[in-house]
């Protein structure tokens, strides 16, 4: 995925349930899944999710250095996360290494 797709966003549209279960579940705030997109991040199409629709796992960092891995969807030109945790040893490695 091209990165430069965020510049012609036009915000986040969120879903009541999402947000209390990535907070109850991961601990992962509205604000900080938002920040990724804004920080250094690498953001790919996750072609072995995307059945019904095509979904994307964006690496990034938060304001406070939080390292989380964000599942989303585009609709329209709003970006619809799924769910978002803390990265996995081999996603850090990852990023560390493209950014």
């Amino acid at each position: 995925m091209d990165n430069n797709v965020f510049e012609s966003i036009d915000g986040f549209e969120w879903d009541k349930h999402n947000i209390d279960k990535i907070l109850k579940k991961h601990n992962v705030t509205v604000t900080e899944c938002e920040e990724t997109f804004l920080n250094k991040h690498i953001a790919r199409k996750d072609i072995k999710h995307s059945f019904v629709e095509d979904r994307y796992y964006l690496l990034g960092v938060s304001n406070n250095d939080r390292l989380l891995a964000v599942i989303f969807t585009m609709r329209g030109k709003k970006i619809r996360v799924i769910s978002a945790r803390n990265m996995s040893k081999k996603e850090r490695l990852c990023y560390h290494e493209k950014i």
